[in-house]
């Protein structure tokens, strides 16, 4: 006890002394606040990271890049780069590359410390329309010069030459001939949402994710997907079409999803669609898409990047209020809510060679010029002439609204293939599957094991659980638990699906 109570009497001892101490240092102008502030973080705790730390884009093409900085109130940067030039002088930029390949670095530095910088790679690839490893990142971003699916498809298909419909006048007067364009798209919000259909790019970096898939899942492509779960909704938060469309640069693939939502990171839709940018993988014919065609939505719209290079090299997607119960191609599903419309979904419509766009401004005339070239594709079911594209804060509202000057008696119905519809469906056979195997069916987790198949006929193919859309005849994967893959093989007429179970012990 007498111990014990030694000890208490020293530990208040010192205690007293210490606040005689701190008592001391007060009186002499050490307060409390000068204590806390050596305690705050100060310069030496700041910290600046860049977003995306890391990425490849073309030679002369641009990136969006973000500074934060942490540890410090003054959160504002200065931007340097190794080469290439920087557009902007706040905390996010533009980037563009030089014209050499080659890896660039790009520093911000703080302000508060300039002792503390982050930095991103860039690496600069050459540039070609037939590869995604040039695309930009982030939220609408630029394909620096990128062009989605191959020349020949009917996307990219130059019509400016191609024979007028004999049904022309009559289809035109149907739609109504007074009837002027109209922009889809621009830029700011309205009812709360941006104006048009917006769409992502990631990389590998973004992880595969489920989605549920509701009403159209029979026709849908149910792979896991790399959506982020800040994807942009089209007209979000107003119920609608709701479509997110995410490219994956990394693998040259284009994820589309139909009524949209997202609760905790969790997506689900009543359509799902993955579209081979490199190839063009063909779908089913009389299943839809995300879009009532049964096409690629992302294929057909305006985007602020390629107009600002002076050219658009694609059709370009548009609504008619109503079709029937047909198709061409290149569509593959028809939506017809009419029995006496004269439009199949696919209808192709084409700008005169006679109508003068040199009073329009710019980027109108390469609009303009882009419909007399490869034309208007109908896609769904919705107000007469309405043209697709992409939002961006770089669009003129009230520039984009003088295309309603142009009307659809300034337009030619391009000659139509035969069209489709219940009572002459092309038949064929769906993929066959002759093997699907595992190099080894018992393992202990994360192994790699590869899985391999042989198949005839198929356009594409989709692997699940956590694998997605694949080429060629094989892919690695690591199993942490017992997993049954499945692998669907997909063409114009049908799919077929094969298992393989991988035991995890």
């Amino acid at each position: 006890m007498l111990y014990s109570t030694g000890k208490f009497v020293s530990a208040a001892t010192a205690l007293l002394a210490l606040a005689f101490v701190i008592g001391f240092l007060a009186s002499c102008g050490g307060t409390g606040s000068n204590i806390s502030a050596t305690t705050s973080p100060g310069p030496a705790g700041v910290a600046v990271t860049i977003s995306p730390s890391a990425t490849s884009i073309s030679t002369g093409g641009t990136q969006t890049f973000s500074a934060a900085v942490s540890g410090n109130t003054n959160t504002n940067v200065t931007w340097t780069a190794s080469a290439g030039t920087i557009s902007g002088a706040s905390n996010t930029i533009t980037y563009t590359a030089p014209s050499a390949a080659g890896s660039y670095t790009l520093t911000a530095t703080s302000v508060a410390d300039t002792t503390k910088s982050g930095t991103a790679a860039i690496s600069a690839v050459t540039n070609t329309t037939n590869s995604c490893a040039g695309i930009a990142l982030g939220q609408g971003a630029s394909l620096n010069g990128f062009h989605p699916f191959p020349a020949t498809n009917a996307w990219n298909q130059d019509i400016s030459t191609a024979a007028v419909d004999a049904n022309s006048a009559s289809i035109l007067s149907f739609i109504g001939t007074g009837v002027g364009l109209h922009a889809d798209f621009g830029s700011g919000t309205l009812s709360g949402a941006t104006i048009g259909i917006p769409y992502v790019v990631v990389d590998s970096t973004q992880a595969n994710v489920n989605v549920n898939v509701g009403v159209f899942a029979g026709e849908s492509d149910i792979t896991p997907s790399p959506i982020p779960a800040t994807a942009p909704i089209e007209g979000f938060p107003n119920a609608g079409d709701n479509h997110v469309l995410v490219l994956d640069k990394s693998n040259c693939w284009l994820y589309e999803l139909g009524n949209a939502s997202v609760t905790a990171g969790n997506w689900s839709a009543s359509g799902s669609t993955v579209w081979d940018l490199q190839t063009y993988n063909d779908r089913p014919l009389t299943w839809t898409s995300v879009d009532a065609a049964g096409l690629p939505i992302f294929a057909g719209l305006v985007r602020f990047d390629e107009v600002a290079t002076g050219t658009i090299n694609h059709a370009i997607r548009f609504t008619v209020p109503a079709t029937k119960s047909a198709f061409v191609n290149p569509a593959t599903h028809w939506a017809g809510n009419s029995s006496t419309s004269p439009i199949p979904m696919g209808m192709r419509l084409r700008l005169k060679s006679t109508f003068n766009v040199s009073g329009f401004s710019a980027n109108n005339q390469v609009i303009l010029n882009a419909m007399k070239k490869f034309g208007l594709i109908v896609a769904d079911n919705g107000s007469a002439m309405f043209i697709s594209g992409a939002p961006d804060s770089r669009w003129d509202n009230n520039d984009l609204h003088v295309l309603g000057t142009v009307t659809a008696a300034n337009f030619d119905v391009v000659q139509m293939p035969t069209q489709i519809s219940s009572g002459n469906v092309p038949t064929g056979s769906a993929p066959a599957i002759t093997s699907f195997t595992a190099s080894a069916t018992t393992v202990t987790a994360g192994t790699a094991v590869t899985l391999s198949w042989q198949a005839t006929g198929a356009s594409y193919y989709l692997i699940s659980p956590l694998v997605g859309p694949a080429r060629g005849n094989s892919i690695v994967v690591n199993p942490a638990a017992t997993t049954t893959y499945t692998l669907s093989a997909t063409n114009a007429f049908g799919r077929n699906t094969k298992t393989v179970t991988v035991t995890v012990q």
